[in-house]
């Protein structure tokens, strides 16, 4: 079936540490030029949705902010739908205030019984002991757990680090929460950004870095997915599970690909 629409990763697929990845701009414009609708779908919270889109202007993608769907816009649609006017406790590596428009974050040394959730974002140096442990607090006196991805690893210029899920897995235990995930690989996103293009799940393909956050669970929900040999790829996650329907050495095969869809 020829595909209409892709969904794309941002870090790992198009940059990593906001460099551009050998080929990515190139293949970026090729596929607009050939009609290809996109949205880029981002786990990243270190940054607001106009700050992703005018870091990907200056490094040479034609992007418009509309076209990014982050977990942050995501978690603040949530919260405004299940938890109208709580008082949040927000730990996070970068400021999210454009993003979280409305949603009324407490002081960190908030008492623990004032606190209704508690919200990570993407981890980093505020990721301390002080205030994992004082998430901790609050969610044994009662509050709910919201969490914008589930990322254990994330790659910088600097190479493989810790993420949000890592720290994410000892606060569900220590606490016995489970939390509410917004970001990929919740089938969320994916929805939004296939809901934004008009498209059936079968009619588009996501391109990821990760095979688990992006690929397959972009597959289990019936699109295809496309694995790139960048950013946090291992291939040794190819040796168990499902397969991706194709895997390819970057972003820059893309364009070959979705060509070849076009002559079906």
């Amino acid at each position: 079936m020829t595909k209409r629409g892709l969904l794309l990763d941002i870090d790992g697929v198009l940059v990593v540490s906001w460099r551009p990845l050998p080929g990515a701009i190139p293949a970026f414009r090729r596929l607009r030029t050939e009609g290809a609708a996109m949205r880029l779908l981002t786990n990243t919270t270190s940054r607001s949705r106009s700050e992703i889109a005018q870091s990907l202007r200056e490094s040479g993608f034609e992007v418009a902010d509309e076209e990014i769907i982050t977990a942050t816009s995501a978690t603040a649609q949530y919260l405004a739908r299940h938890h109208p006017g709580a008082r949040c406790l927000l730990i996070n590596s970068g400021d999210l205030g454009a993003d979280l428009a409305g949603v009324a974050v407490v002081d960190p040394d908030t008492p623990s019984r004032e606190v209704d959730v508690v919200i990570l974002g993407g981890a980093g140096p505020e990721f301390s002991y002080r205030a994992l442990n004082r998430a901790l607090e609050c969610l044994l006196a009662g509050a709910s757990l919201v969490a914008m991805h589930r990322n254990l690893l994330w790659r910088t210029s600097a190479g493989m680090q810790l993420d949000t899920g890592a720290y994410l897995i000892g606060l569900e235990r220590a606490a016995g929460v489970e939390a509410a995930i917004m970001g990929k690989p919740a089938r969320a996103m994916f929805e939004a950004a296939l809901a934004e293009l008009g498209l059936a799940p079968g009619d588009a393909a996501m391109v990821g870095d990760d095979i688990d956050t992006d690929v397959r669970a972009a597959q289990a929900l019936g699109l295809t997915g496309i694995q790139v040999r960048t950013g946090k790829f291992r291939a040794s996650q190819l040796e168990e599970g499902p397969q991706p329907d194709l895997v390819v050495d970057s972003f820059a095969d893309v364009p070959d690909w979705w060509a070849e869809q076009g002559a079906r």
